[in-house]
């Protein structure tokens, strides 16, 4: 069992006003799912995916890590084990300006102690993901489409147990959309887990299954009998 969430609650007090987010939610995650988490604006799915993400804390509840309670570690811990186990592509990239692609791969290998050839590691997942020709390129040189798969590529350097995609076709034309699906279903056709966050159909139905999440609960839970599959030819390893 890599995720285990039972009656995660989640709310935020701000000047004695209690908001109350997420409402005792249950549910479990196996090693090498890829799941979408669905839900429209104000539904509670980033809350829910930062809690996930050990970016936020839950309020009340259990949440098991590959058999590790979270909620007794401490900030340090958390930071540790998020950078060793966790990567993340968002919607708007979130790439260092004016840097290479390379140099934002390597930038999660800085914060390592793994012992490995930092400048190998980063090129050999570049060119996982169909960008081996663009390790020099500095983020303004580059597609919206590149910067994202630069995006997976940063999310996969550390060999993490689990990779969240929050949104990552928000910012995309179609054609590089379905790039980053096929290069999503590919990591998972290979062993990586992934959870898909969005507020898309189509693009939920690019994963095995799908958590439908309104106004805090959940309220759907199921497997996608007819999943899209992403197919443009990119050269991926």
């Amino acid at each position: 069992m890599l995720i285990d969430v039972k009656n995660l609650r989640k709310e935020y007090c701000a000047e004695e006003v209690v908001t109350k987010v997420l409402h005792g939610l249950s549910f479990s995650i196996e090693k090498g799912e890829f799941v979408s988490i669905m839900g429209p604006s104000g539904s509670g799915k980033s809350t829910l995916m930062h809690i996930l993400g050990l970016l936020d804390r839950l309020t009340s509840g259990d949440y098991f890590f590959e058999d590790k309670d979270v909620t007794k570690l401490d900030d340090n811990e958390l930071a540790i084990l998020r950078n060793e186990k966790i990567g993340f592509v968002f919607q708007s990239f979130n790439l260092l300006p004016r840097t290479t692609v390379l140099d934002n791969v390597k930038l999660p290998l800085t914060y390592s102690k793994r012992k490995i050839n930092i400048d190998e590691k980063a090129k050999n997942v570049l060119e996982s993901v169909g960008l081996g020709h663009r390790l020099h390129y500095f983020t303004n040189q580059i597609s919206g489409g590149e910067k994202q798969r630069v995006a997976i590529a940063r999310a996969l350097v550390n060999e993490p147990s689990l990779i969240f995609a929050d949104e990552p076709t928000g910012n995309l034309d179609s054609k590089s959309g379905i790039q980053v699906m096929e290069i999503l279903q590919h990591l998972n056709k290979m062993g990586n887990t992934i959870i898909l966050v969005t507020h898309e159909t189509y693009t939920a139905e690019h994963a095995q299954r799908i958590i439908k999440i309104k106004d805090g609960l959940i309220v759907e839970d199921v497997q996608v009998s007819n999943r899209r599959i992403a197919t443009d030819g990119i050269n991926l390893k």
